[in-house]
């Protein structure tokens, strides 16, 4: 990726009014996500005597999440694009989408948007444990390492040509559909092993409430880096295109 793509504004871009709108866009998006997410998982532990581990498990916390990114992404994408994840953030600022300033605003509003999901999770539900993210007992942090590298990066890729590649099209609610199907087939492929986070805010908010950090690297290392392999690079390089605003993203 050519370092002129990436995008560094004025400082003053964070205070402007419409990059606060799209930051508590993302906090109120990733609020929403967080809370059915994680909330389907501890519901199907009260309902199963602790069962989320279960291949049933597995189909619930895959259809719950699919479904609750689907509207997350959508509920933000007229407003801040609908990240919902600091991995695609960062995604979007490596291929020149986003500036520096505006996606550190995400980030944070995204880490504050996942605590205050599981603070509000654990109270609602009378201190239930929100459980942090862990590998199964046969799993490396290699190993989950590379697995979340290659989900993430299914993930990047499948926002880049639904919702950032200029030849896309009118998708409609096509892109954020597309965006939640992924991330739901991945739990299916990855759950039983790491968790299947794909989101290094998914992960940051149930290890802040329960405070257990245990590999919580492997769920910010592979994201990240799996962001990074963008389509960007390979499919809108050549084109002759303008960035996009946050409005079309």
């Amino acid at each position: 990726m050519p370092i002129t793509r990436i995008a560094v504004e004025r400082s003053r871009e964070a205070n402007h009014p419409d990059a606060i709108k799209a930051a508590f866009a993302e906090f109120f998006s990733m609020l929403i996500f967080v809370f059915a997410g994680e909330g389907s998982g501890m519901a199907f532990n009260k309902l199963t005597n602790s069962g989320s581990s279960t291949p049933a498990g597995l189909v619930a916390a895959s259809l719950a999440h699919a479904f609750a990114l689907f509207v997350a992404v959508s509920v933000g994408a007229n407003i801040s694009g609908g990240h919902v994840n600091p991995a695609v953030t960062f995604g979007a600022y490596v291929g020149g989408n986003v500036t520096l300033l505006k996606a550190i605003l995400y980030w944070i509003a995204q880490l504050l948007g996942s605590v205050v999901a599981c603070f509000l999770l654990k109270f609602a539900t009378g201190g239930l444990e929100t459980s942090a993210f862990s590998l199964s007992s046969d799993v490396s942090v290699w190993n989950a390492l590379v697995f979340e590298i290659v989900m993430t990066f299914g993930l990047v890729y499948t926002v880049y040509a639904t919702a950032v590649d200029p030849k896309k099209g009118d998708l409609g609610i096509i892109a954020p559909m597309a965006i939640g199907f992924i991330v739901g087939a991945n739990i299916l492929a990855g759950g039983a092993f790491d968790g299947a986070s794909m989101n290094p805010a998914v992960s940051f908010g149930p290890a802040v409430v329960s405070w257990t950090w245990t590999n919580h690297w492997v769920y910010w290392f592979g994201p990240l880096i799996g962001a990074a392999i963008v389509y960007d690079n390979i499919f809108i390089r050549d084109s002759v295109h303008e960035p996009l605003s946050s409005g079309d993203f």
